[in-house]
């Protein structure tokens, strides 16, 4: 369940994340999302020479033939370098390993805020939960995340650091439609905090930037897509509006959406409400399906807004509506 700092809904703990079903342990490497592992550390591997060994370019004796053996097979995972003169040192073998696998498509996770804020315990003037009648009542961005095909997905891949002003003139659609939900501070790459935007580009936008390249362009690509798959829009005109009294069937609120992006959504509930919807993409953009499945009841509810106003920097809240489980 997503935590106040924003986090995708799958961190459940700070050593294990949920995606699609699957737990994943944050402490393994390979793609499996590491939230401490720091990628761009280069793992060296010192083997010593005990053996008198001629320089590398003329190794004539049998004891040395071992170690040009080690050197060939571990050549396509390291780089040899050699420290040490005269007749010892040391091969030091660094890693090129340590890099994240090229991801294989896009998810563009959209949230309904009535449903996320309903879990807010505290208001600010960051959080768009507390911008009482000037709250968003249309789905906004989450975040546009690059993932693999096996469940797993990428995280804090080498990139710059987030920069406030290289996003400058995005500032009035990016308080719209990609708001913070949150008074706390969102976790970045390697301990650190920042912003929501901060913490979705550098965990996520760093490694999809050799498709939607860096931080500007993250950023746009990601509006342009909410824009061009509006799904607001389609369920508004389909039927399914913010109620606290109606639940809809969860199979219906799909097939809208499937009707018109020809793509089935995954949708994620909370409590029977509707929290998020995610659309996903090849890496050109085309629509494809998800792998993960969706989560939700057989029906569900899409609530309005509960009132919540900033007080003392304590929430205000009209929990008037209850969330529907399924028949």
């Amino acid at each position: 369940v997503a935590g106040e700092d924003g986090l995708r809904k799958e961190e459940i703990s700070e050593n294990s994340v949920v995606h699609g079903g699957i737990p994943i342990d944050n402490t393994l490497g390979n793609g499996y999302r590491p939230e401490k592992m720091d990628w761009e550390r280069r793992r060296r591997v010192k083997i010593m020479w005990y053996m008198v060994v001629p320089q590398l370019g003329n190794i004539t004796t049998m004891a040395s033939i071992p170690i040009l053996l080690l050197i060939l097979l571990v050549g396509s995972l390291y780089s040899v370098e050699v420290n040490g003169g005269g007749g010892g040192g040391t091969v030091e073998l660094v890693s090129t390993v340590a890099e994240q696998r090229v991801f294989d498509y896009f998810a563009l996770a959209l949230q309904w805020p009535p449903t996320y804020c309903s879990k807010s315990t505290k208001c600010c003037s960051q959080s768009a939960c507390c911008r009482g009648a000037n709250s968003p009542s249309v789905f906004t961005i989450h975040g546009l995340w690059p993932d693999y095909n096996d469940g797993s997905w990428p995280s804090c891949c080498s990139g710059s650091a987030f920069d406030e002003v290289e996003i400058s003139t995005l500032f009035g659609a990016l308080e719209q439609y990609w708001p913070t939900l949150s008074c706390s501070k969102s976790s970045t790459c390697h301990g650190k905090k920042g912003l929501f935007w901060a913490h979705e580009v550098e965990k996520h936008g760093t490694c999809a930037s050799s498709v939607t390249g860096e931080e500007y362009n993250y950023f746009l690509t990601t509006i342009n897509l909410y824009f061009t798959y509006n799904v607001t829009e389609v369920l508004f005109e389909a039927g399914y509006v913010p109620s606290n009294s109606e639940k809809y069937p969860a199979g219906g609120i799909s097939s809208a959406i499937e009707n018109a992006f020809h793509t089935t959504p995954q949708l994620i509930c909370l409590n029977g409400a509707l929290e998020e919807v995610r659309l996903c993409f090849n890496k050109d953009f085309t629509v494809r399906e998800c792998v993960a499945k969706s989560d939700c009841p057989d029906y569900v509810s899409l609530p309005e807004f509960a009132s919540l106003e900033l007080n003392g920097g304590t929430t205000t809240a009209d929990r008037s509506f209850s969330y529907h489980e399924s028949s």
